[in-house]
């Protein structure tokens, strides 16, 4: 029976690099300031020792696991383009990220995380009522509710003033909103918006349907339109609604843009191959998950907040969905 191979040394690394084993440290905690080239002799020296640090052994030392935790409140639904440009944005300073579910009481599941001793500090995207007092950070981002329905700025609808006065410039008179689920925060603050900027611009709407998510949902109200409706805009509070609105205009015998414009919400990918292209707004969902990260890093490190990025987090993208209305 032969022993097995004991595990590579920080000390070992360090000579075979030609460096300390402080600067070995350093390259394990992905230190920004080290040189490309001791960089590079680090990190082949890792390679062909197949260095791995002992973990649990730094963590009793250092009082540091270099763990950072997410907590949703639903194992159901997940933000996927949120969770990846968290984990990256975590990953590029040192840190792992585990995800975990409330699953119950949030506070609790927060309460039991920073007791466990295995994470440095914790975001929670769902929202908490009254954060518990814990020897770690811990960051509520309130992006969802406890449904996973998008709160905070996922919710504003504020840029649907820009949508109504943007079809409004190229000449529309007569509008329709496609608002989705009145139990959705989003929902509502969109149409909220749009009822206000019709009004305020001296408008016409000739409704608005309080709908589902979904392209049939869309579909169905546009084919319910009188033919008389005189409708030439019709602004759907996701891209689902934008596309099954198309398709029902399509088979009323009108062409879009050229007799009526239709605007989305979301930027999914199937709207930007479809034909003709949708118009919509893009959300910034990465910016969300990179800017929470790098806020819960710094207050771990006891240094100030970064600056939140100047950039809107909704953006009108103008394809061609969108188009003056006929003569």
């Amino acid at each position: 029976m032969t022993d097995e191979p004991r595990r590579a040394t920080i000390h070992q690394v360090a000579r075979l690099a030609g460096v300390s084993h402080q600067t070995v440290s350093r390259y394990l905690r992905h230190d920004a300031g080290m040189k490309p080239d001791t960089r590079q002799r680090v990190d082949a020296a890792v390679k062909a020792l197949d260095y791995r640090p002992n973990l649990v052994a730094r963590s009793m030392r250092t009082r540091r696991t270099d763990r950072l935790a997410v907590v949703l409140p639903s194992p159901h639904w997940f933000p996927v383009r949120l969770m990846i440009a968290a984990s990256a944005t975590a990953h590029a300073a040192g840190y792992q990220l585990d995800v975990v579910s409330a699953e119950g009481s949030t506070e609790e599941r927060i309460a039991e995380l920073a007791d466990s001793g295995q994470v440095d500090g914790i975001l929670s995207l769902a929202p908490v009522d009254s954060p518990p007092d814990t020897r770690i950070p811990i960051l509520v981002s309130g992006t969802y509710d406890q449904e996973m329905h998008g709160a905070g700025e996922l919710a504003d609808g504020s840029a649907v003033s820009e949508i109504v006065e943007h079809l409004a410039g190229l000449g529309h008179r007569t509008f329709f909103h496609l608002a989705g689920p009145p139990n959705y925060t989003s929902a509502r603050n969109r149409k909220l918006v749009y009822l206000e900027t019709i009004a305020r611009l001296g408008l016409r709407s000739y409704g608005v349907a309080d709908t589902n998510w979904s392209a049939q949902a869309g579909y169905d109200a546009i084919a319910a339109l009188p033919a008389d409706s005189g409708v030439t805009a019709i602004i759907a509070a996701n891209d689902g609604l934008a596309m099954g609105a198309i398709r029902a205009t399509t088979d009323r015998g009108l062409r879009v843009p050229e007799d009526v414009s239709v605007f989305g919400w979301d930027d999914e990918e199937l709207g930007r191959f479809a034909t003709p292209a949708l118009s919509t707004v893009a959300v910034d969902r990465e910016a969300q998950g990179r800017e929470a990260i790098l806020h819960l890093i710094a207050t771990i490190r006891g240094e100030p907040a970064p600056a939140k990025s100047p950039r809107d987090l909704n953006q009108l993208v103008f394809r061609e969905s969108t188009a003056p209305p006929p003569d």
